[in-house]
């Protein structure tokens, strides 16, 4: 409910208790699950009371940072009306306004900032016990994907449309690092960072996934996704890049329909998983909480879930590199 026209993105925070939206009305909503309204409403209570300022990734810098637009306006504690058994509650945790075009991504850092990306070629940086935004970081094109240093929250990534990868320092409120994408198609569609921020990685919309060095922003290496035959041999938009924790693999989803796990130590095709339809959309699978399953949405009004690996011996041929074996509920 509440959101007017599509919704562009999803995320839950890293404690899973807390769910970020955003989309065509250019407002972010935060969802609480019932059972931890409480403990968040009282952790904005605590700040506002104290008249603390939120935590930071340094409290230099973003004390003083107050938006000049209109403020995130936060829900009472009024109970839901209706359906017991709905997770969420049915009005939001709270709202943040201040975009002027469509949100095309969010990032979650550990202890509840919320990065947002928008089609008005900024990215703004909140925090839930907080109604106004913190900062604001200009680009000069439209910010397709962010994404929070997995180790240092005083940093992130952002992909725009203008080929540039820029790694900002928040403190600071400026580029720490910034490359550029070589190749006659620059558009960066997706971005990431993997082994536990030891590289940043971008999809293009020619179908790439390109590495760097996440110290210097150096070029490290590429990968070109797409079949080898038949009409998949193109490369098509990257939609989604995920990391998988402790086995040097990242899960890329693209528009030819097909999501890949890849592993990093040789850039070799672990898996391939399809069922789902993804041709034209910004739609990206991502992983169970304990990574056994992956999960999309697609075009065809479904969602699809997939076990990340086979049991392979419940099967006396099938190929080791392919999971067709999907469950889609509507």
């Amino acid at each position: 409910g509440e959101h007017m026209g599509a919704v562009w993105t999803m995320k839950f925070s890293h404690c899973g208790r807390l769910l970020a939206s955003a989309g065509q009305d250019n407002v972010v909503r935060i969802w609480a699950l019932k059972n931890a309204f409480d403990y968040f409403n009282n952790m904005r209570m605590k700040y506002n009371t104290e008249g603390r300022v939120s935590p930071s990734p340094s409290q230099e810098g973003l004390n003083s940072s107050k938006s000049d637009t209109d403020t995130g306006v936060c829900s009472g504690a009024d109970e839901d009306p209706d359906d017991k058994n709905a997770p969420f509650r049915q009005r939001p945790f709270c709202k943040y306004k201040g975009h002027t075009a469509d949100l095309l991504d969010l990032s979650w850092s550990k202890n509840y900032f919320l990065l947002s990306s928008s089609m008005d070629k900024t990215v703004r940086l909140w925090h839930i016990s907080r109604r106004e935004c913190l900062c604001c970081f200009q680009h000069i094109d439209f910010v397709t994907a962010i994404a929070f240093h997995p180790r240092d929250d005083r940093y992130f990534l952002s992909g725009s449309l203008d080929g540039k990868l820029r790694l900002w320092n928040i403190p600071d409120k400026k580029v720490a690092l910034w490359n550029e994408v070589d190749g006659q198609t620059k558009l960066i569609t997706a971005a990431n960072f993997c082994q536990n921020g030891k590289y940043a990685v971008i999809g293009t919309y020619d179908g790439r996934c390109i590495f760097y060095d996440t110290e210097h922003l150096k070029y490290h290496t590429q990968i070109h996704v797409r079949s080898t035959r038949g009409r998949n041999k193109v490369g098509r938009k990257i939609t989604g890049i995920e990391p998988l924790p402790g086995e040097n693999k990242i899960l890329v989803t693209s528009n030819d329909s097909r999501i890949r796990l890849y592993d990093l130590r040789d850039l070799s095709l672990s898996m391939k998983y399809k069922g789902y339809v993804n041709s034209s959309s910004q739609i990206k699978a991502s992983f169970s909480h304990d990574f056994s399953y992956l999960v999309s949405g697609s075009e065809d009004k479904y969602v699809y879930i997939w076990s990340t690996y086979h049991d392979l011996s419940k099967f006396t041929s099938v190929r080791r590199d392919r999971n067709d074996f999907w469950e889609g509920i509507k």
